[in-house]
């Protein structure tokens, strides 16, 4: 991040919550990356899951070419290769992984991968936030910048005990708290953390949040956010 785009960053996120800026939207936040860097094919950083459907090629051997889907369990099946789990990889690392499993039947293989369907990433915002909801990730987010797109801050949230709810691969959450009250006050937006694809940003209301209440009804939000 520039010097120029660390300033913007910190004065949008001051302005956000001192309610002089009631409501962002995503055109209007400043990004931490470079514009071509936030046009870039989501095949870049996106992590395979079940449904998703690949187009293989191998420019050489057309016999190899397929397309794919993968499975509930995580796997495709490849010619010549047979079963491989590939959930929660990315298409880089199983373009990678592919060339080398298949030079011990090609050599020097080449391999090409492209995404054709596929659930698009998004972040979920729940609590005292305007506008509550799921949003779509078109590039990197932070905490601070996943609030200001769904509105900012009411008056009653507390936060200064916010929190970042992560779903891991067992299917339960870790849960980071953050202080954005003394983030701002500190202007220091290192400690602002970047929102990964399906994570909960929760602006809790009142005296606080209590995390294993909040943990416990966290699935229900999940399933209430994919409906609308």
């Amino acid at each position: 991040m520039t010097m120029r785009n660390s300033l913007i960053h910190m004065a949008g996120a001051a302005l956000l919550w001192a309610g002089a800026v009631p409501a962002l939207t995503a055109q209007e936040l400043p990004l931490t990356r470079a514009v071509g860097e936030a046009q870039s094919t989501p095949e870049l950083h996106y992590r395979l899951r079940s449904g998703d459907v690949l187009e293989v090629n191998f420019p050489f051997v057309p016999d190899f070419n397929q397309t794919i889907t993968v499975q509930p369990d995580g796997f495709i099946t490849l010619r010549a290769l047979g079963p491989l789990r590939i959930e929660g990889t990315t298409v880089p690392e199983l373009t990678e992984r592919l060339r080398s499993e298949y030079s011990s039947i090609l050599r020097e293989p080449v391999v090409t991968i492209a995404l054709k369907e596929f659930e698009k990433p998004y972040f979920i915002v729940a609590g005292e936030v305007e506008k509550p909801g799921k949003y779509d990730m078109s590039g990197e987010t932070t905490f601070t910048q996943a609030v200001a797109v769904a509105g900012g801050l009411k008056e009653r949230a507390k936060h200064s005990r916010a929190v970042l709810f992560h779903r891991l691969p067992a299917g339960n959450f870790k849960a980071t708290k953050l202080d954005l009250k003394k983030m701002l006050k500190d202007a220091d937006l290192n400690t602002d953390l970047r929102v990964q694809p399906g994570d909960l940003v929760y602006i809790p209301r009142g005296r606080g949040v209590n995390l294993q209440n909040v943990t416990s009804s966290i699935s229900s939000l999940w399933v209430l956010s994919l409906l609308r």
